[in-house]
């Protein structure tokens, strides 16, 4: 009886084309959700959800832009619509540019801001007012770092943004306790994705160094001595998602390997 009323729960993941996204929603999919892979490259969202469910009927790809909230809202409208409920946001897509200080520029930092906070905050409300229809109460995950809990090199834009949303979380979690919402955070470490492997390049380039010297400007830290698979951080998503978590709310878990403790 568990598994069939899991088997009725509906996800959406933003960023859900490729990397850690992509690690979520297939562990979401296993974990019995019906998923909505959200990403702003429709063609990687909808390869993911094809490749979970050839028939469309357990997973859809749906193309929105986090940073506008017109497209957040019709995205969370559209997976109502076509997966028949909905109990679960992962605010999962962001960017990680490298930027000096002295690099930054304005259209950079509306970027990089809207896209990584704004997406946090329109998912969540898109999905509040999603819950509020349906009558019940729900799920709200977001992305942070372990760059959000302690600044890192580099990485000026980046931290602020995910330090604003370990504070947005928490905020989240206050407002929305009473109507049956918990709203936690994951914190990742070094993962081995693109956007990971381009933050390591730059900060190697920055010092006239190669790629794997940038990697262990970040790695180096690591207790558990190995770079994190997208995996590791689906896993604990999937704790998030579930109802083993039903009685944590504002936290931000951090999944970095020991980097750092708490």
């Amino acid at each position: 009886m568990e598994a069939l009323i899991m088997a009725e729960k509906v996800a959406l993941v933003t960023g859900g084309g490729q990397g850690i996204g992509e690690a979520i929603a297939t562990r979401l999919h296993e974990d019995g959700f019906k998923v909505a892979v959200a990403d702003l490259n429709i063609d990687n969202a909808n390869k993911v959800a094809a490749k979970l469910s050839p028939d469309g009927s357990q997973a859809i790809g749906v193309k929105v832009d986090v940073a506008d909230r017109d497209s957040v809202f019709s995205a969370v409208n559209e997976t109502v619509d076509k997966l028949g409920g909905f109990d679960v946001i992962v605010n999962n897509a962001g960017l990680g540019p490298t930027t000096p200080l002295d690099t930054i520029t304005p259209d950079q930092f509306r970027l990089v801001y809207g896209v990584n906070v704004g997406g946090v905050l329109w998912g969540a409300q898109a999905a509040h007012q999603a819950f509020k229809k349906l009558g019940h109460g729900g799920k709200i995950i977001n992305a942070t770092s372990q760059a959000g809990v302690v600044g890192n090199p580099n990485l000026a834009l980046y931290s602020g943004t995910k330090f604003a949303v370990r504070g947005i979380t928490q905020v989240l979690a206050r407002d929305l306790a009473e109507e049956g919402i918990t709203a936690n955070a994951y914190a990742p470490g070094i993962v081995k994705t693109p956007m990971m492997f381009d933050i390591a390049h730059q900060v190697g380039k920055n010092a006239g160094k190669d790629d794997e010297w940038g990697m262990q400007q970040f790695a180096k830290d690591i207790a558990l001595k190995r770079l994190s698979e997208p995996e590791d951080v689906a896993a604990t998503v999937s704790f998030l998602a579930g109802k083993d978590s039903n009685y944590i709310t504002g936290q931000t878990i951090i999944v970095d390997g020991g980097m750092q403790f708490h």
